[in-house]
């Protein structure tokens, strides 16, 4: 999964495109782990208040929202593959938790993980 393509969005102004890219990359590839805010502002030696600035500057969310957006997209590539369990594909998203993937899957897309997995399977 570290092999995902990262791309940039259209927002002017905050990180450069260096940073930005260093910093979604890494977040992709650690997706599985605990990621704190300071180990991102960390990445770039800038501080957590000016990185959040800047952040969101590029993106047009918060670090925090971006990471909770990833994965969860992470989370329903492995769903759709249909053969690890939902706690594992929980773990394997940085979450700490099923209760705690199903509150921010659902929060997110309206169902549970459990139903977008029998939604996606079903029409395959």
């Amino acid at each position: 999964m570290a092999n995902t393509k990262v791309q940039l969005p259209a927002y002017k102004g905050g990180l450069s495109q260096r940073q930005l890219l260093h910093i979604l990359n890494y977040i992709q590839e650690h997706l599985d782990r605990d990621i704190k805010l300071a180990d991102l502002s960390n990445q770039l030696g800038i501080s957590q208040f000016h990185f959040i600035d800047l952040f969101k500057q590029s993106v047009g969310t918060t670090p925090y929202q971006y990471l909770l957006q990833q994965r969860i997209e992470r989370a329903k590539q492995l769903l759709k593959e249909g053969d690890r369990s939902i706690i594992d594909i929980a773990l394997l998203c940085g979450f700490n938790s099923h209760s705690h993937l199903s509150k921010q899957f659902r929060q997110l897309t309206g169902i549970t993980p459990k139903q977008y997995r029998i939604d996606r399977l079903g029409k395959l």
